[in-house]
């Protein structure tokens, strides 16, 4: 083996979860204020991210906070027949109260609160962290639904995610909750190996950066996650190197065509699409952790 078992256990342990969870709840008290300027709205308050999904390493710093507007929704319709968008558009009725007053009013509540902490980012908000508590990233957003093709537009025949738009104005699309239940039934499915592997390959990652085997934003951890996700449940076990070897060959020879995200809803490796991993970093990737696997020898 390349890398002693006793590193690769090493790795496999979850980052800060104490101060993680005081952030979060002090946050999320916050958010939650019945004297907030949004709090007559519908909206509902989750962790996303590797915290979340406990597979955050011990150099995972922030804590991913979603404030979701669930009374609006912004909707795909691309699938849809002419017959359906014509179905949808007589059913829809516009929202009064849209994402980006949601977003004014969170970032200005959370300004009151916090003061100079909030920084507002490209596409959340930031709120420093200090002796208690950790960075965290707020994310606002509202619902968004992407209809399927065989619905008539008037029916429950969509996926329902996230939407929120960036500083800059692009729509990102996400669905954070399917790719937290597929990942725990991954994890379940391989006797609770799946996460802990996860956080070996985060780990790793960030080793091959410091040592100069790989250029930071290369392989983002919900990228790494989303890899993972698509390897077979027997591929996982026994042992840590074992399950790293088998894991990686298995995605090295996989074709990286069909691999999805977590979600389920898109696809793993493509190009020009902000949801996927392209193809030049993922073959990156792929290339620079096998050569400091076997450089490790």
């Amino acid at each position: 083996m390349a890398i002693p078992e006793s590193q690769l256990e090493v790795w496999s342990h979850q980052g800060s979860v104490t101060q993680s969870a005081q952030t979060y709840e002090a946050i999320r008290t916050v958010l939650n204020d019945s004297t907030s300027p949004y709090y007559p709205k519908q909206f509902s308050i989750f962790l996303q991210g590797s915290y979340g999904n406990n597979t955050n390493v011990y150099r995972d710093s922030d804590v991913d906070i979603v404030i979701c507007l669930d009374q609006t929704y912004y909707s795909d319709k691309n699938a849809l027949s002419e017959s359906a968008k014509g179905s949808y558009d007589r059913a829809f009725s516009p929202a009064t109260y849209s994402y980006d007053d949601f977003k004014a009013d969170v970032l200005a509540w959370l300004t009151k609160k916090f003061g100079s902490s909030v920084v507002p980012g490209k596409k959340a908000i930031l709120i420093k962290g200090n002796d208690t508590r950790r960075n965290a990233d707020v994310l606002v957003c509202a619902k968004h639904r992407r209809y399927r093709a065989h619905s008539n537009g008037n029916d429950n025949q969509y996926d329902e995610g996230i939407c929120f738009w960036t500083s800059s104005g692009m729509q990102i699309v996400n669905f954070p909750k399917q790719h937290a239940d597929n990942c725990t039934t991954k994890h379940q499915n391989t006797n609770s190996w799946f996460k802990p592997v996860v956080r070996i390959y985060k780990n790793m990652r960030n080793r091959m950066i410091d040592d100069g085997y790989l250029v930071e934003e290369i392989a983002p951890s919900y990228f790494i996650e989303g890899m993972l996700w698509n390897v077979p449940a027997l591929k996982f076990g026994a042992s840590y190197g074992s399950s790293f070897v088998d894991t990686f060959n298995w995605v090295a020879e996989a074709d990286k065509t069909k691999l999805a995200c977590a979600n389920d809803l898109f696809w793993l490796v493509r190009d020009n699409n902000h949801n996927c991993w392209p193809n030049a970093n993922f073959g990156a990737y792929l290339a620079a952790t096998k050569r400091y696997w076997n450089d490790c020898n």
